[in-house]
């Protein structure tokens, strides 16, 4: 596949976080009920220049799909235009390529459209995380390693430095959880919170000693891959009423980003046994780092039900593609407006006060019952009214 579309709109997606970090969440986080979200985004792609954009490539027409996890069930619910196909991108990601009436964009053409999703967000904890409980390193599947180690997309395993960290932070600990909570804590304490109009490498991000969500997540993962933890980036969407409205522009104003009551955020997926995949936040958690490392899992953005998951990004070199992209916008003086809106769907409330719902069956039974004692009361009256005249007649 080229990769140039699909990390446009993956990166599309992140640029977000440059104004959404440092947010507080204004709901629990400890919710028993299942959420209901509704995602709108719109986009618009617009020719100022000379040359013509190629819609033939089927990236530049692919929207992806929200995952169904245990976490969540994702569904789309309408497109403006015509979906041509349903697919798995390079990463696995259900994808949807969408069908354009003109798959050409000349000078001062433009071109737009809007998708529709559904997201059943369930109630979800990481309980008994803890070092104790965790196994070694042996005890990871050789199939996920396979999968999951390599030096594909972003993972840098092969870099000298970033070897040489990993090793040094792991020591002679075969623990996976407590591999992963010296890796956290190192990137607490030596990695500062700083966003990029690109993403980085994860030796950019080790040399600069700073780095934004997806930043800091890819160094994780590649650390982890390197002593042998499979891991890679995952990216959502996190409700945000609090902040109704942003509106940003990047890439010299190539491209426009509208966010209403959402924030697009990146966090790493490692492999613990025996839980198996597990998420660690570096740059957003509801309870500090500094005060447990393992708070970077156990109370990570995606635990509340108000963050939803998107897609993985295991084997993509995005942060490449994301700079391929940026140069293909800006010298073609091709532009994008992207708008995303996060709708909660507010269930009603019950007339009756919580619990009720434990009451209707009684209810029931007890209406049932009223209603054939009245009807046996009416029928005899009835009867009684019919029979009366007779009685007198004899007398």
């Amino acid at each position: 596949m080229n990769e140039k579309a699909s990390a446009l709109s993956i990166f599309l997606l992140l640029l977000s976080a440059l104004v959404f970090q440092n947010l507080t969440v204004v709901r629990s986080i400890t919710e028993e009920e299942e959420t209901e979200y509704y995602v709108k985004s719109t986009v618009t792609y617009s020719n100022k220049g000379s040359k013509i954009w190629n819609f033939t490539e089927r990236e530049d027409r692919t929207v992806g799909l929200f995952m169904n996890s245990s976490w969540q069930t994702g569904y789309l619910v309408n497109s403006t235009l015509f979906i041509e196909a349903i697919e798995n991108d390079t990463d696995g990601n259900q994808v949807a390529v969408l069908h354009f009436p003109e798959m050409l964009l000349n000078l001062g053409q433009n071109i737009s459209y809007a998708v529709t999703y559904r997201v059943v967000s369930k109630p979800r904890t990481l309980d008994g995380i803890n070092e104790t409980v965790s196994e070694s390193l042996d005890e990871i599947p050789e199939s996920l390693k396979e999968r999951y180690l390599g030096a594909e997309g972003p993972w840098l395993v092969n870099d000298t430095e970033l070897r040489s960290l990993a090793h040094n932070l792991a020591g002679n600990e075969s623990n996976v959880l407590t591999i992963i909570k010296n890796f956290v804590d190192w990137i607490a304490k030596n990695i500062t919170y700083q966003t990029h109009q690109v993403p980085q490498y994860p030796n950019e991000t080790l040399q600069k000693q700073e780095g934004d969500c997806d930043d800091q997540a890819i160094l994780l993962s590649t650390l982890s891959r390197i002593v042998g933890i499979p891991a890679f980036l995952q990216i959502g969407a996190i409700y945000t009423p609090h902040l109704p409205f942003t509106n940003a522009s990047y890439w010299d104003y190539h491209v426009t980003v509208v966010q209403k009551r959402i924030g697009w955020h990146g966090w790493a997926i490692v492999y613990v046994p025996p839980w198996g995949w597990l998420p660690v936040d570096l740059t957003y958690v509801f309870r500090p780092i500094a005060e447990d490392p393992l708070n970077a899992i156990k109370n990570a953005a995606v635990t509340w039900q108000g963050t939803v998951q998107y897609m993985n990004i295991s084997q993509t070199d995005y942060v490449a593609s994301s700079r391929n992209a940026r140069e293909f916008l800006n010298t073609s003086k091709f532009y994008v407006y992207m708008e995303d809106e996060m709708i909660e769907v507010l269930r009603q409330k019950n007339l009756f006060g919580e619990g009720a719902e434990r009451l209707f069956p009684v209810i029931i039974i007890l209406v049932a019952t009223l209603l054939l004692a009245s009807s046996y009361i009416i029928t005899g009256r009835l009867r009684r009214k019919e029979e009366t005249p007779e009685s007198s007649a004899k007398s």
